[in-house]
């Protein structure tokens, strides 16, 4: 049964939130190199909400990746103000990328069938 916000629970769709998110982050690296801000706006593309989402989650993914070697990052010395990190992707990145592209689209077709059936069978 879904549950609501807090309480239990909540440390599964965090990690829910964290699966889906490195492939949009990943994604995103491949149009182009980028801050971690400006991929932070970026993600309402995929649904995110800017304000109800908390932004740490995208820089612990962005650490994690580059841990993994999936991304790699450089000080950006261009910047006005404070120095920010650019974030690219690397082969390995584009490896689990379309790994994870085709465990979406997977899943995606086990979501329709159930959905179908639950429809065919409530309709009744």
């Amino acid at each position: 049964m879904p549950r609501g916000r807090g309480g239990r629970g909540g440390g599964r769709r965090r990690q829910r939130v964290m699966s889906f998110l490195q492939p949009c982050l990943l994604f995103m690296l491949t149009r182009g190199e980028a801050h971690g801000y400006s991929l932070l706006d970026d993600l309402a593309e995929f649904g995110f909400d800017r304000y109800r989402f908390d932004p740490s989650l995208v820089y612990r993914a962005l650490r994690y990746m580059e841990e993994s070697g999936w991304v790699s990052s450089r000080w950006d010395d261009d910047s006005q103000g404070p120095q920010r990190r650019v974030y690219q992707i690397l082969p390995e990145g584009k490896t689990h990328l379309a790994i994870w592209i085709d465990d979406l689209r997977r899943t995606r077709d086990e979501i329709d069938r159930l959905l179908k059936t639950y429809e065919q069978e409530t309709s009744n």
